[in-house]
C-alpha cells in the first residue's frame, strides 16, 4: 500500500507489525517520532569549483569528530548538490538568524546563480577557503574540504574537515531550527 507521491512505507518493522495497514501506521508514527528529534536547519554551500555553484536547505548536519574537526552532512544523491560536492571536494555549512526562517524556503530548489554579481537566488554570498559559497546575511559558517563520503540509503554521508569558520554577526544571535518552521524532512 502506497503512501501520497507512490512511497511505501520502509522497513523493518518490530513484532506484530504485519499487515499493510499496520505498516502505513507505524510508518507514520516513526516519522512523526524523527521530526521529534531536534535539528539545526542551514543552508550548504556547494561548487565544482569552476562555473556552478549552489545553496541547499538541509538539517541532517552533524559534528562528527574532534581530533581533526570534522563535520558530516547527509546529501541525497539526486540533488544538484550532491553532483557538486563530489565535483567540487568541498561545501560550506551555513547557521541562519531565526529572524531570517523564511529564507530555508529559497533554497529548496536549485538556485538562480549569479557569479558576477555574487548572489543566489538574490542573496549575496562570499568565498572564503574553499570557494563554497557563503551567505553574507549567515549567522556564521563552517567551510570544509571533503575528506571521506559513505553511501547510507538513497543519500551520501560527505565527511568533511573544517578548514575555514567564523561569524557573520553576532555569536549571540539565536540560530534557526527545525522546529522554528513548519518543515518536515526526513523520516
Amino acid at each position: 500500500m502506497a503512501e501520497p507521491g507512490g512511497v511505501g512505507p520502509i522497513g523493518p518493522y518490530p513484532t506484530g507489525v504485519e499487515t499493510d495497514e499496520q505498516r502505513v501506521e507505524y510508518d507514520k508514527q516513526r516519522r512523526r517520532m524523527l521530526w521529534t528529534l531536534p535539528h539545526g536547519l542551514y543552508v550548504l554551500g556547494s561548487t565544482d569549483r569552476a562555473e556552478r555553484r549552489n545553496g541547499m536547505t538541509i538539517n541532517w548536519a552533524t559534528q562528527i569528530s574532534f581530533e581533526p574537526k570534522l563535520m558530516g552532512v547527509g546529501v541525497e544523491r539526486t540533488a544538484l548538490t550532491h553532483e557538486l560536492i563530489e565535483a567540487g571536494g568541498c561545501f560550506s555549512l551555513c547557521t541562519i538568524d531565526r529572524e531570517d526562517r523564511a529564507i530555508v524556503r529559497k533554497f529548496t530548489k536549485p538556485v538562480e546563480a549569479d557569479l558576477g554579481a555574487k548572489t543566489l537566488n538574490g542573496f549575496a554570498y562570499l568565498e572564503r577557503t574553499t570557494g563554497a559559497p557563503i551567505l553574507a546575511q549567515a549567522v556564521g559558517f563552517l567551510d570544509c574540504e571533503v575528506r571521506d563520503r559513505v553511501g547510507v540509503g538513497n543519500h551520501t554521508l560527505f565527511v568533511g574537515e573544517i578548514v575555514d569558520a567564523g561569524f557573520l554577526k553576532d555569536e549571540e544571535t539565536p540560530v534557526l531550527r527545525m522546529e522554528d518552521t513548519r518543515m518536515n524532512y526526513g523520516g
